[in-house]
């Protein structure tokens, strides 16, 4: 429900938008800060979340998240100029921010090994699902007046708030590393006795974290020491890294940085503005043609969700790039002969939107929900505020792309900005060949194990793969 509110945000933007702008009579830079500011915002309640999950726990956290959401949505809903409209996404943006971060924090920590990868993205996945909501939200409410269509597409995300925070009060757990940290471990124990695969799994899952955190098997008094230090030294760890340490947070923020900095925003939130560029006049067939992006993006990211834990991170994030960079430069490429020779045959605005839905398939399948499945990279002391620094480079990343798409296409061509992503995506694919370890299988925490000497890791991660292809 927390990645659905987010989704549903993102998705219910880019049609919105449109009506906004005719509502409010905006320029286009004003759309641009509407639309993008609140990756900007996020950054607020991203940097704020690692503490507070420390603090208080990560199923509060969540519960937070979703009162920032509610009052975001009535803001935005009733808001009678561009002015509270911004407020609103401010609200809303910290909402964001919490929500992205504590998702897949609170999914990693309490997932078995064996099914680590899979669950970890499912908030992509319903990132996604919350995407193709918002979607259909801008179809079902296009044909209202003006100026209250734009407020019932907005206005309606508080729904899922309502179900998000009834969920944290009467389902969820909280997470059992988080309890163990507190020193309630009676309380851990039963969390993990209810989501490990065997009683024996979950009481060696205990003990490896009690290692983790420092609690010896025969001297619980630790708890109260750990207690007193939970994230507190997190940023001296940061700024003075082990080898270890560093090579993580090059991997984790790599990840955010590449995910958003490869245009999947420009592609999801000006999707309208895309297919009228590529020839598509008709506002209904816009927005049916962005359902379709919705669709695509939910439906492949379910190969991810089956992949990560029989396949792995890295074969997957490398095809995931891979397939955006082939389909991010033949849209440039049909673009560009649209835009010079102004031709609108069928096969090039076949040729655009189909590419638009190839680029959103292959970041779904690989990049898209590493993102999420970054936390497991960090040690636990480390987590929540390492996830706060990665969330924090995603969003002012997406914030950027957000809010210059519009200028980049005016000053270069829509074609010549997808040129942009492509190379970004090509400088991603590099990195992660070269840096990304494989992490499938690993307790969280043996995970840390992965990282160290980099170059010694890269030819070790070489050697395996050429050992596998012989077998």
């Amino acid at each position: 429900m927390s990645s659905v509110l987010l989704g549903y945000d993102i998705g219910v933007m880019s049609g919105a938008a449109i009506y906004i702008q005719e509502d409010f009579k905006i320029s286009d830079v004003k759309v641009e800060i509407l639309v993008g500011i609140i990756s900007l915002y996020a950054t607020i309640g991203a940097a704020a979340a690692g503490r507070t999950s420390d603090l208080f726990g990560r199923r509060y956290t969540m519960a937070l998240s979703a009162g920032f959401f509610f009052f975001g949505a009535i803001l935005m809903g009733f808001a009678p100029n561009y002015g509270l409209l911004m407020a609103g996404r401010f609200v809303a943006g910290i909402g964001v921010g919490y929500s992205s971060l504590i998702a897949s924090v609170y999914t990693t920590e309490v997932s078995p090994a064996s099914f680590r990868g899979c669950l970890s993205s499912f908030p992509e996945v319903f990132l996604n699902f919350g995407i193709l909501l918002g979607y259909i939200s801008n179809y079902a409410f296009s044909k209202l007046p003006i100026q209250l269509g734009w407020r019932f597409m907005l206005g309606i995300g508080l729904v899922p708030s309502v179900f998000l925070a009834a969920l944290v009060i009467l389902v969820m757990p909280e997470s059992p590393r988080w309890l163990v940290m507190q020193g309630r471990l009676g309380e851990a124990k039963q969390v993990l006795i209810r989501t490990s695969d065997t009683i024996e799994e979950s009481l060696q899952r205990l003990d490896d974290i009690k290692t983790a955190v420092g609690i010896s098997a025969s001297c619980e008094e630790d708890v109260v020491e750990i207690r007193k230090q939970t994230g507190s030294g997190v940023w001296k760890e940061f700024l003075h890294p082990t080898p270890a340490v560093r090579h993580i947070l090059i991997a984790a923020v790599g990840v955010h940085f590449f995910q958003e900095a490869s245009g999947t925003n420009a592609a999801v939130l000006y999707s309208p503005r895309i297919f009228e560029k590529a020839g598509i006049s008709s506002s209904d067939q816009k927005l049916l043609a962005t359902v379709a992006v919705g669709v695509v993006k939910t439906a492949f990211i379910l190969v991810a969700t089956i992949l990560f834990d029989r396949v792995g991170r890295r074969p997957l994030i490398l095809m995931s790039l891979g397939g955006m960079i082939v389909s991010l430069i033949t849209l440039g490429v049909g673009l560009t002969i649209i835009e010079r020779s102004q031709e609108e045959g069928t096969w090039v605005v076949g040729l655009c939107v189909s590419m638009v839905l190839m680029d959103v398939a292959f970041f779904s399948m690989g990049i898209g929900p590493m993102s999420y499945v970054s936390s497991e990279l960090f040690p636990l002391k480390l987590r929540a505020q390492g996830m706060s620094l990665g969330m924090v480079v995603n969003n002012v990343t997406g914030g950027i792309v957000s809010m210059t798409f519009l200028s980049l296409y005016r000053a270069i061509t829509i074609g010549g900005a997808f040129f942009v992503y492509a190379a970004i995506a090509m400088v991603g694919w590099v990195f992660f060949y070269v840096v990304f370890p494989e992490t499938r299988g690993h307790n969280l925490e043996d995970v840390e194990r992965l990282f160290g000497n980099l170059l010694w890791k890269f030819s070790h991660t070489l050697d395996a793969e050429e050992s596998s292809e012989n077998a």
